[in-house]
Order: C-alpha cells, then structure tokens, then sequence
C-alpha cells in the first residue's frame, strides 16, 4: 500500500470511531439528562449498579464492552447491550456522514477536508442529537428541551455557516431558510397533534353495572398502576406527559380517610383532583396512600403524540431544510405503520404500542439526510408527467 493509501484508510477509521467515541458519550447523556444528573460531575462514566467510576483504559468504545464481556470490572454486574449499540450506532452513522460528503471525491479527500468538513460536522451534531433523543424517548417517553429546543438553535447556526445543509448557496438564505423551516416543524405538527387529541385523545370506558376502580403500588421500588374492571395498567402507559389527565366519574371514593359521594375525580401525573358540583379539590400524589373508587365511567388519556414530537421536528428542520420537515412526518407514518404491523403479526402489538413517535421522526430525518433528496427529485419528476 502507498502512504497515501494507508493515510486514506486511517481517516476512514477514524470517521467511524470518532463517531463510536461521541456515541460512549451519548450513552452518558442517555442515562443522565432525564434523571437530572450533571454530564460532567463526575467527569467518568459509572457503573449503574455499584457506582464504580470507569477508568479510561476499561472504557475504550466497542472494545471494552466486548472484552469486559458486558459487565462491570468491579462489581460483575450487567452492563446492558445497549451502551455497545449506541457507540456502534453512532460510529456507523458518523462513518455514513463521512462518505456522504466526501463521495464526490472517493479516491482522494484529503484536499476537500477543509472545504467539506465543516458539513461533516454539522452532520455529526445532527445524527448525535437523534440518536440521544431517539432513546431517551423510548427509556422516559421525553424529549429534553435542551435536545429539541438546544439542537434547533445549534441547526439554525449551522445552517447559516454551512447553507448546503438546507439545500442554500448563501449564509443569509441558509439561516432564513433554516428559520422558516423550524417554524413549518414546530406548526405543522402541532396541528396534527391537536386534531389528533379532537379526534383520538381519549378513549372512554362505560361500565353497565358499577365497577371498582383504585390506584395500587404493589411494589415501592416501581410505579403504581390503576386497575379497572378487567383492566390494569401501569402509570408510564398512562401518564407519558403531563398534560395526561384520567377522568373517573364516581358514584364513591376515598382518598385516604377521606370519602366522597358523587364526584368526578381526575387523575394527573402528580396530583388528584375532585370535583364536587362547583368545589374542587386537590391532591398531591406523593401523600396519598390510598385512592379507591365506585365507578360507571372512566375516561383514559390517549396520545400518539406530544409537544416533545413537536419541538423535535423543529430542530429537524432546523438542520436539513423544509422538504425534510415533509419528507420526515411522511416517512415516519411509515415506519409507525410498518412497525406496528410487524409488532401485530408476531405477536407483540403490545410491546409495539409502547414505542413513542419520537424514534420514528429521528429514522425518518436519517433517511433524509442520506435518501431524501434523490426522492423528493425523483417524485417531483414523476409529478411533472402527470
């Protein structure tokens, strides 16, 4: 091999494991932004069973996790697969960013890095901000604000310093572009979601004979869950955001040692609220001990979307322009619909329901950034036909 050939496989490599790099970080994010745990203090990565702060040499990304054999070095405990999927993950993808940029000039990059990486960087911070939104949305049902919110702000600057991120020639075009195309995200699906709650927000129960309904914990360690007549659900399925709200109409309840006759109790994420005629009162959750009730009705809440959804497409379009914002919601349709199918047809429907939609969005954006231009030129021409 030349030196030129060596030099021009090592800057392949480093592509790739760069991005597994940025993906061991990731997983820190993952695993700490929700919980509100700084992602600098401490400054390594811990074991989550024992607290062992990893030292460098047995947090080398891929390798250690495979030498280690998925455990912790100090305690034995399990170390989930996953922390070894997303540094894979995120290293494929930044590779695939690379070779997206540079395919122009395959034989020879090396004089183009200058010109070409500043959209290879942009590109990474935009596959870093899916992959870290995709499964902290499918571990806590949330998109961070400093994710969505953060990451349009990070793409409206990016693409103002790199235009060709949303198809632009000029800064100013760029960053106007970016902006109007934040605001077709964050509005056009907003709108979607508030027909959807109209239309399909809630799903009502209507029992012929009285039935008993209660808010149990079996276990302190885990979320309660609410069972009605034949049916039982955990918190997490029912409460995703905070505007969740489940109204029973009771003919009794007791809350604690406190009873009441006719009243409609609506269940929150945090707190209880009973109506009486024009009398409300309110609860918090966390000094209830018991929550039990008499009930012909109950009306649960059901949300395929939430403003989380919302302000992640935003900072979608942000980055990749407004044929992206289109391309995303329709591919992202998709990909719900061919899942959930998928999830029926072997069984497991149930598991499938549980996937929010961000993860879907953050596919759909993926196959834009690597698929969605050649399509929206190939539909465009065919339409020309008609």
């Amino acid at each position: 091999m030349t030196r030129f050939q060596v030099l021009n496989a090592l800057l392949h490599f480093l592509a790739f494991y760069i991005g597994a790099g940025i993906g061991s970080f990731l997983n820190v994010v993952i695993y700490r932004l929700p919980l509100g745990i700084s992602v600098n203090k401490p400054r390594r990565s811990f074991c989550p069973s024992c607290k062992y702060q990893i030292p460098m040499w047995q947090n080398i990304p891929l390798l250690s996790w495979v030498l280690l054999r998925g455990k912790c070095a100090n305690c034995g405990g399990r170390i989930s697969v996953r922390y070894f999927l997303v540094e894979l993950l995120t290293g494929v993808m930044f590779y695939l960013a690379f070779l997206k940029v540079t395919a122009i000039y395959p034989e020879n990059p090396w004089p183009f890095l200058k010109a070409w990486g500043p959209e290879v960087l942009c590109l990474w911070i935009f596959m870093s901000l899916l992959i870290s939104g995709t499964f902290i949305d499918i571990d806590h049902f949330i998109l961070p604000h400093s994710i969505t919110i953060g990451g349009a702000v990070v793409g409206v600057l990016s693409a103002w310093w790199v235009p060709s991120l949303v198809e632009q020639e000029t800064h100013t075009r760029g960053l106007l572009i970016s902006l109007a195309s934040a605001a077709l995200g964050l509005g056009g699906l907003w709108l979607v979601v508030e027909l959807g709650k109209l239309a399909f927000g809630r799903k009502k129960f209507v029992f012929d004979k009285e039935e008993t309904w209660e808010v149990t914990q079996p276990d302190e360690n885990e979320p309660p869950v609410v069972v009605f007549g034949e049916h039982k659900y955990d918190w997490a399925d029912l409460f995703m955001r905070a505007t969740d709200r489940m109204i029973v109409t009771c003919n009794a309840l007791q809350v604690n040692e406190r009873s009441f006759g006719a009243v409609t109790a609506e269940l929150w994420m945090e707190k209880l609220k009973v109506r009486e005629g024009a009398n409300l009162e309110e609860f918090p959750l966390e000094g209830v001990t018991k929550l039990t009730a008499k009930t012909t009705q109950v009306v649960i809440p059901r949300e395929a979307m939430g403003f989380g959804d919302v302000l992640f497409l935003m900072m979608i379009g942000a980055f990749t322009g407004w044929q992206s914002v289109l391309f995303t919601i329709l591919a992202a349709s998709v990909l719900g619909t061919v899942f959930a199918v998928i999830h029926r047809v072997t069984g497991r429907a149930e598991w499938g329901a549980k996937i929010p939609f961000g993860p879907y969005l953050a596919m759909g954006a993926m196959l834009w950034v690597f698929y969605g231009p050649q399509f929206f030129d190939w539909y465009l021409s065919k339409a020309m036909w008609r």
